[in-house]
């Protein structure tokens, strides 16, 4: 892949967020076919986004989507990844759930594709996150809550378990397998640039095209995003002093961490989810408060925002569904104790001015919010749920064992410049596919 360096950002503490840069080259060749070049645009070789691949794991939270469109992002995703799928899709009267194991099953076994399908309501998995120490995720009746933050949650479990590096996460109503595995191979490519081992890779779409006056118009900001950006952007400028416009995926439902990162950050249910990832950013690590991780604060954290080539095609969202993802998106901004007052007051007068609240509506809740995995004992989790894991995966998944101990960080394998060094790959060796 040929892709711009960033040339912009802005630094909150520990966190640097890198301004939005462009993809010249879906794939550049091999190491021999060209190289990294010093300047504004890099050549990274398929044999380094090939690497980190092989330790990734791509995640599909799926909830009732056509099984067609499920397929198409499997086929989307390279063959040496793990596809992990959370389904949270309804048993009766149709068993969906069902349908979509056969499916997955016969696709896994003609692609010779390493899958995990788990559904988010199974009694054995809530009681797995019960028995681990980790309970905010599961309800009164002993099933983990509905809502995408919370199968992601599982699916970090399970990465976890699997020894993966990097998480990758995309949406299952995208109707462009293309679109889908350019966003894979992007987080690769972020992953490639970053150089500390806490690190996130959001895709900002090139467009979402949508029908005007009969015709195809490829919009440029969808009617969430817009609001959501403008207010993570209001929110950095006034501790900053200076106004800014850096963020420009607020509600990237496609993006990626590593998994050191994506332990030790809070989440919030349902839609919030990925403003949050943000906001967690800004409170954890932004210096406001002591950090409850301080090699995170000695290290820092790098945010990458690359911008797509393929259009983003996906299910129109119904009104009601728009307003209920902006008012899950502002309400995560407005919760959070760096929120200044005035700020707070203009979250409340958008969200009435758009229907989301009224004038006689209570003062604006927060969002429910579950706290980092880390500490999550992941030797009782695998006790309980292995089983289950290796029944559902189509070809068995290597779990870690008991007792195991916590992964190494990774070498990031730095591929552009580095103080001065030459740019070619400084990374050790890989340890073998999981």
């Amino acid at each position: 892949m040929r892709i711009e360096l960033p040339r912009t950002s802005e630094r909150f503490g520990a966190n640097v967020f890198y301004g939005p840069v462009q993809v010249y080259e879906l794939d550049s060749g091999f190491r021999g076919q060209g190289g990294a070049e010093e300047g504004a645009i890099i050549a990274l070789p398929y044999e380094r986004l090939h690497e980190i691949q092989r330790q990734m794991a791509v995640v599909v939270p799926v909830r009732g989507e056509r099984i067609r469109l499920v397929e198409g992002i499997l086929f989307a995703i390279p063959n040496q990844c793990l596809a992990i799928v959370v389904s949270n899709s309804p048993r009766e009267p149709v068993d969906r759930f069902r349908v979509e194991q056969q499916a997955l099953c016969t696709f896994a076994r003609l692609a010779r594709k390493r899958v995990v399908l788990l559904h988010q309501k199974d009694p054995l998995v809530g009681k797995a996150f019960l028995d681990a120490g980790y309970p905010e995720l599961v309800g009164d009746d002993g099933l983990v809550r509905d809502g995408k933050a919370e199968g992601m949650l599982i699916a970090l479990a399970v990465a976890r378990l699997a020894g993966k590096r990097y998480l990758g996460f995309v949406d299952a109503d995208n109707y462009s397998p293309g679109a889908a595995h350019e966003y894979i191979c992007e987080y690769a490519a972020g992953f490639a640039l970053a150089e500390c081992q806490y690190a996130m890779v959001r895709i900002l779409w090139q467009s979402k095209p949508k029908y005007v006056d009969g015709q195809v118009y490829f919009a440029k900001w969808g009617r969430t995003s817009r609001r959501t950006n403008h207010f993570l952007n209001q929110l950095i400028s006034r501790y900053t002093g200076f106004e800014t416009d850096i963020m420009a995926t607020g509600n990237s439902g496609e993006h990626a961490l590593t998994l050191e990162l994506a332990l030790r950050l809070d989440y919030a249910t349902k839609y919030a989810v990925e403003p949050q990832h943000i906001i967690s950013l800004l409170e954890r690590f932004g210096g406001e408060r002591e950090s409850p991780y301080p090699d995170v604060m000695r290290e820092g954290v790098e945010i990458f925002q690359i911008e797509s080539r393929n259009p983003h095609f996906h299910r129109a969202g119904e009104p009601d569904h728009i307003r209920e993802m902006t008012g899950v998106a502002l309400r995560t901004i407005h919760g959070s104790f760096l929120c200044p007052a005035a700020l707070r007051r203009e979250i409340e007068d958008d969200l009435r001015l758009h229907g989301v609240l009224s004038d006689d509506d209570p003062p604006v809740e927060p969002v429910r919010r579950y706290p980092p995995l880390l500490d999550m004992d992941f030797g009782t989790f695998h006790h309980t749920v292995e089983r289950r894991l290796q029944t559902t995966s189509v070809e068995p998944v290597r779990l870690q064992k008991k007792g195991m101990s916590r992964p190494q960080p990774p070498s990031m394998g730095r591929t552009r410049p580095v103080r001065g060094r030459p740019a070619d790959d400084q990374g050790g060796t890989s340890p073998p596919d999981q």
